[in-house]
C-alpha cells in the first residue's frame, strides 16, 4: 500500500541473502565480457534482478591497487555484481555461475529487505 512502512511485524517468509560476485572488468567468457555473461545467465535463471557496480579503486589477492589514471582510463577496473534474491535460488544459480569464475571472488551474506515500492505483478517484495 501506498505510504506504508516496513514494521517489524512484517517478515520475510524466506531467507534471503545478498550475493555479490568481485571480477575484473577484463575478465571474459564465450568471446564476451563475464560480468555480461553473468548478468544474462542470472536473468535466464529467473533471478529477481542484478546490478554491475564498476569499482574506481581496489585491490584484490596480488595486492596491486587499480585506479582512475590518466584522462580516467584505468588498469583492469574492478567489477561487482550485485544481487538480493531468495537463498535457495541464488544457491542454485551459483551451479552454474562458479564454473564460469577462473579468478575473483564471491561473497553470500544474509540481509534485510525493506521493500521501498511495488513490483510489476502489485505486490512489494
Amino acid at each position: 500500500m501506498e505510504g506504508e512502512t516496513f514494521g517489524e511485524e512484517e517478515e520475510m517468509k524466506t531467507a534471503t541473502k545478498m550475493l555479490w560476485i568481485f571480477l575484473d572488468e577484463t575478465d571474459t567468457w564465450n568471446e564476451g565480457r563475464l560480468y555480461e555473461q553473468i548478468v544474462i545467465r542470472l536473468e535466464r535463471l529467473g533471478i529477481a534482478g542484478a546490478t554491475v557496480l564498476a569499482g574506481i579503486m581496489g585491490y584484490g589477492i596480488h595486492r596491486r591497487i587499480h585506479k582512475k589514471g590518466l584522462f580516467g582510463v584505468t588498469d583492469e577496473r574492478s567489477v561487482a555484481i550485485a544481487v538480493v534474491e531468495e537463498e535457495a535460488k541464488l544457491r542454485e544459480a551459483l551451479k552454474t555461475i562458479q564454473p564460469m569464475i577462473r579468478q575473483g571472488l564471491i561473497v553470500l551474506s544474509d540481509v534485510e529487505v525493506i521493500p521501498l515500492g511495488q513490483a510489476e505483478t502489485g505486490q512489494i517484495r
